[in-house]
């Protein structure tokens, strides 16, 4: 009978993680595929069933030029070469414009956030500014910067700047002041000089915060370039130009096809630095833990 037992048991094993197991594990598949893409599909196709409902049910025939219906945006625009090779070329202006002034927004964001962080008087002195720099809209010292600073790439640049430098001041400044603080004891009992508890300590505990910072301002910059490019339309056109060309021949499947042009590329680019950051903290930080 022990022998039975035992011979009949690998095969019990087999028979009941061969199909029941397998069929479980093929259905928990299935249902992590419908969670992760169903759900936006499922939004996605009610949105485009709206854009119809309003374009053809809501507007008369006389008004439907104010909103297209999708299949007139891709037909007459995005798969026609004359209409979309303009608007890719001005997007790659768009797309230079954005990645200067990130680049320089990153830059004076972390610096004045460090430099904020060295002592609470610094802290006093810069931030109000910064914090005016913000609530302004940027839309109300358009005129100002182009006195000051004309009506070409310098101008688009500074707009995204201003716009985007806010969150990275402000994020790397309270990761940097959030680090633990037995960690700085640690620090002080090996007698660390400043620089080395700045480079070793609070830089890489703060990095998670910075980059989020970062994260937000990618997307920022963006909205700023395309600003940018609406109001100063001096040298070579940007989508943002594109945009009010449109706007003012009411070319509306062109104008529908940029903006949605750009705002693919405001996704791209924050779904890449959602990856980037990803990459960079997701091995050691716990706000990388899956629930």
């Amino acid at each position: 009978m022990t022998v039975a037992t035992v011979t009949d048991y690998p095969a019990r094993t087999a028979t009941t993680a061969g199909t029941p197991a397998g069929t479980g594990r093929a259905l928990r598949l299935i249902r992590t595929a419908l969670r992760a893409g169903g759900i936006p599909l499922a939004s996605f196709a009610a949105a485009i069933a709206a854009w119809y409902a309003v374009t053809y049910l809501v507007l008369a025939p006389e008004r439907r030029f104010l909103l297209p219906a999708p299949h007139r945006v891709l037909t007459a625009s995005l798969f026609d070469r004359s209409h979309l090779l303009p608007m890719l070329e001005a997007l790659a202006v768009t797309a230079q414009i954005a990645a200067i002034g990130f680049v320089v927004a990153a830059v004076l964001g972390v610096a004045v956030g460090t430099l904020m962080s060295r002592a609470r008087w610094l802290e006093r002195a810069i931030y109000p500014y910064a914090v005016v720099i913000q609530v302004i809209p940027i839309l109300a010292i358009v005129p100002l910067i182009g006195l000051w600073f004309g009506y070409g790439t310098a101008a688009r640049t500074l707009v995204c700047v201003i716009i985007a430098a806010f969150p990275i001041i402000t994020n790397t400044l309270f990761g940097l002041q959030s680090v633990d603080r037995g960690q700085h004891e640690l620090f002080t009992l090996a007698r660390a000089s400043r620089w080395d508890r700045l480079i070793k300590l609070e830089l890489p505990a703060a990095l998670p915060a910075i980059l989020t910072g970062i994260r937000t301002a990618a997307g920022l910059v963006v909205v700023g370039a395309i600003i940018g490019d609406m109001f100063f339309a001096k040298g070579e056109p940007g989508i943002g130009t594109l945009l009010d060309v449109y706007r003012s021949r009411l070319q509306s499947e062109d104008l529908f096809a940029a903006i949605v042009l750009a705002s693919l590329f405001g996704v791209a680019v924050f779904m890449l630095f959602g990856a980037v950051s990803k990459a960079l903290i997701g091995g050691w930080h716990t706000s990388a833990e899956r629930k």
